[in-house]
């Protein structure tokens, strides 16, 4: 009896001291700056929604979050430098539907597994996609665009981030539903297509919200439709798809935090509560709200949601990007 009470007593110091040592040898997380990795240029949608973030995690943790835009194909270079770094969770990228999803269906090899090669943190924002016509498009709401996209086949054009962004998918699947051919001119980024709507040099845009609000709201652009299923405050002018006669018209462009494969999951769960904490700020909130996008629910915060949202968003868009004509290459 008395051996067996020494022997579970030595057993009990051994895992203190185990403990001790281990939370010694770990220093406090995070140590320094932390990359968010965005895989677009300045001045898009989800661009302004990491800076938001970016802003208030910062003082939560201790540390700067250094936003750093890493442009081109599609956001796959972002990707693939976040992939590669060290799973430390120093390094984080803000994905979406098109560096997750989209990139799938474009690329032969994008050069990561979206699900084996990254580890979801949490959802951000829930981006709802708006159609804005050229200011001289002889056009007064969503009803005369879509006759007048059938009535000129192949004749009009639209701006994009490029092939499988989510504004790519979004005017994708509108003439998919219309039955109407337009066609499509990339860019390295939704700022330099909103410029170029602005120019006059493009017909119009299906793009997230973010530099675009403000260009609806002087009326430098025609806003006709926000595609998500209510009215945004922002740009209470612009009616829902359902309210413009398209109720199929739903399409949010999500953006989610993720980590390199192989980050602690305690490192993850960090970050994830000091989303989590941003998230449900009503300053933050009303910023993301601002911005022309939608807060996520508190629920869908997390990396379980996370990982459930790519699968169901790879199970729903890459047939129809197919059936759209989008080869890999």
């Amino acid at each position: 009896m008395i051996l067996k009470f020494i022997q579970t007593a030595v057993l009990a110091f051994a895992a203190s001291v185990a403990l001790t040592i281990s939370s010694v040898a770990q220093p406090a997380y995070p140590a320094g700056p932390i990359k968010l990795v965005v895989p677009f240029a300045p001045g898009g949608a989800t661009d302004t929604i990491s800076r938001i973030y970016a802003e208030h995690v910062s003082k939560t943790l201790g540390r700067p979050v250094v936003v750093d835009n890493v442009t081109g194909a599609g956001g796959t270079v972002g990707s693939r430098q976040v992939m590669a770094a060290e799973p430390n969770g120093y390094t984080l990228l803000l994905g979406n539907l098109g560096t997750h999803v989209a990139s799938l269906a474009i690329f032969a090899n994008p050069g990561y597994d979206p699900k084996a090669d990254f580890k979801p943190v949490s959802l951000v924002a829930n981006i709802p996609m708006f159609v804005a016509a050229k200011k001289a498009m002889p056009v007064k709401n969503f009803q005369e665009f879509a006759a007048y996209l059938r009535a000129n086949p192949g004749k009009l054009n639209y701006g994009s981030a490029g092939i499988g962004s989510t504004a790519h998918m979004t005017c994708l699947y509108m003439e998919q539903l219309l039955g109407a051919k337009t066609e499509h001119v990339p860019y390295p980024g939704s700022g330099p297509a909103l410029q170029a709507l602005l120019g006059g040099h493009i017909d119009f845009v299906c793009d997230a919200a973010g530099a675009i609000v403000p260009q609806i709201q002087s009326g430098n652009v025609n806003g006709l439709v926000v595609t998500g299923r209510e009215r945004l405050p922002a740009l209470p002018m612009v009616p829902t798809s359902e309210e413009a006669g398209l109720a199929k018209f739903i399409v949010y462009g999500w953006t989610v935090i993720y980590a390199p494969k192989g980050t602690p999951d305690l490192l993850i769960e960090r970050v994830a509560a000091a989303l989590k904490v941003a998230g449900e700020d009503p300053v933050v909130r009303k910023k993301i709200t601002d911005a022309g996008a939608e807060p996520p629910r508190p629920q869908d915060m997390g990396p379980r949601f996370a990982n459930s949202l790519l699968s169901d968003s790879i199970n729903l868009w890459l047939p129809l990007m197919k059936a759209g004509g989008v080869v890999p290459k």
